[in-house]
C-alpha cells in the first residue's frame, strides 16, 4: 500500500488540476458503454437525463490530460458496440475543491434495503444498530451505493443470503462495494476481481476502510482468463458490469457456479434484459428474480443441482 507512484483517492489528498469531460444527447441504451469508456480514466463518473429531449449526459472527471489514448481507443470501442457515433467528447478544467465539494454534496447517507447502510467518509461513522455499514470516499463516487445497479445487487444479495454461500466472486469489482458487503454480511472471503489496476487498489483500500481485508481478496484479473478466477467453482458470483460483456462471458459463467449456485447480474438497462437472460438461460441457468430500479435491471440467476 505504499507505493509512491499510486495515485490516491482525490479527497484524501492535496487538490490536483482537474478536467470535466462530458458526452450529451445520449440515448438511453448508450449509456452503459459510455459510462464504462469515461470510467476508463475518471475518477468520479455520473449521469443526469435531460427530460425535454429524453436524452443523457455523462460527465467523469480526471487529472488533466490523463489516459488521453486510453479514452480514444475505449471511446471508439464503446460506438463500435452500441452502433452510436456521439456527439463531440466536451473537456474544460474544473477546480479540485469545487469537485469535491459538488461530489460531497451529491453524496448523501444512503440505507439500502433492510440491512445496508452506505456512508461516505465525509460524514460522522456512529454505530447504527440494526444496519451493514459501508464506508466509501465520496471522491470514489462511481460504484458506490446511489447507483441503480449496485442497490440492485445489494437488494439481491440481502434476498439470497440465507442460502450462505461460501465461494464468493465479484467479476469486476471497481470499488468492491459488493464484496465488502458480502464479507460484512456472510463473514465469507471474497474473490475481488478487475481488469483495472487502479480499481484493484481501491478495491484493496476500501476493504481495509471497512475491516474486512482479511476476508477480501483484491486481484487484478481479466474475466474468466484469468487462473486466480478460473481454477475457481462459486456459489455466488457478482456480475455488475455491461451488457454485452455479460453475453459474451454466459458460458464461462455457468460453468463456473457451483450446482445451486446464485448469480446477481447488473450493469444493465431494462430494454437489454431479455438478451442477456438469454444468453444465460442458454447455458442452463433459470431466472429467480429480476430487480428494476428506474431504468437499471439486475437479475438473480440460479443453477440447478446435479
Amino acid at each position: 500500500m505504499g507505493d509512491p507512484d499510486w495515485p490516491t483517492p482525490l479527497s484524501r489528498r492535496r487538490a490536483e488540476p482537474l478536467e470535466l469531460l462530458a458526452i450529451e444527447h445520449l440515448p438511453e441504451e448508450a449509456v452503459p458503454a459510455f459510462e464504462a469508456a469515461l470510467q476508463t480514466v475518471c475518477v468520479s463518473v455520473a449521469y443526469f437525463r435531460d427530460e425535454p429531449s429524453d436524452t443523457w449526459r455523462i460527465e467523469g472527471v480526471r487529472e488533466a490530460g490523463q489516459g488521453d489514448d486510453a479514452l480514444t481507443g475505449a471511446l471508439a470501442l464503446a460506438a463500435a458496440v452500441t452502433g452510436i457515433e456521439p456527439s463531440a467528447l466536451q473537456a474544460g478544467p474544473i477546480e479540485a475543491e469545487g469537485w469535491l465539494a459538488r461530489t460531497v454534496q451529491g453524496f448523501p447517507e444512503a440505507p439500502i434495503g433492510r440491512r445496508f447502510l452506505v456512508r461516505p467518509t465525509h460524514l460522522p461513522n456512529p454505530v447504527t444498530p440494526g444496519r451493514i455499514v459501508l464506508r466509501l470516499d465520496a471522491g470514489l463516487a462511481f460504484g458506490s451505493g446511489e447507483h441503480a445497479s449496485t442497490q440492485g445487487c445489494l437488494l439481491a444479495l440481502e434476498g439470497m443470503a440465507h442460502r450462505r454461500p461460501r465461494r464468493i466472486l465479484d467479476l469486476g469489482t471497481g470499488s468492491a462495494i459488493l464484496a465488502i458487503a458480502a464479507a460484512k454480511l456472510l463473514r465469507r472471503p471474497v474473490l475481488a476481481t478487475d481488469i483495472e489496476p487502479w480499481s484493484v487498489r481501491v478495491a484493496a483500500d476500501n476493504a481495509a476502510l471497512n475491516g474486512v481485508q482479511r476476508l477480501v481478496a483484491a486481484r487484478l484479473a481479466d474475466g474468466w482468463r484469468h487462473p486466480v478466477v478460473r481454477n475457481g467453482h462459486y456459489d455466488l458470483v457478482f456480475a455488475n458490469i455491461l451488457a454485452r460483456p455479460l453475453c459474451a462471458m454466459a458460458r464461462d459463467l455457468a460453468a463456473h457456479l457451483a450446482p445451486g449456485g446464485t448469480a446477481i447480474l447488473a450493469g444493465l438497462l431494462g430494454t437489454q434484459a431479455r438478451m442477456v437472460l438469454a444468453a444465460h438461460r442458454r447455458q442452463g441457468l433459470r431466472l429467480e428474480r429480476r430487480l428494476d430500479i428506474g431504468p437499471w435491471t439486475t437479475l438473480v440467476l440460479r443453477r440447478g443441482p446435479r
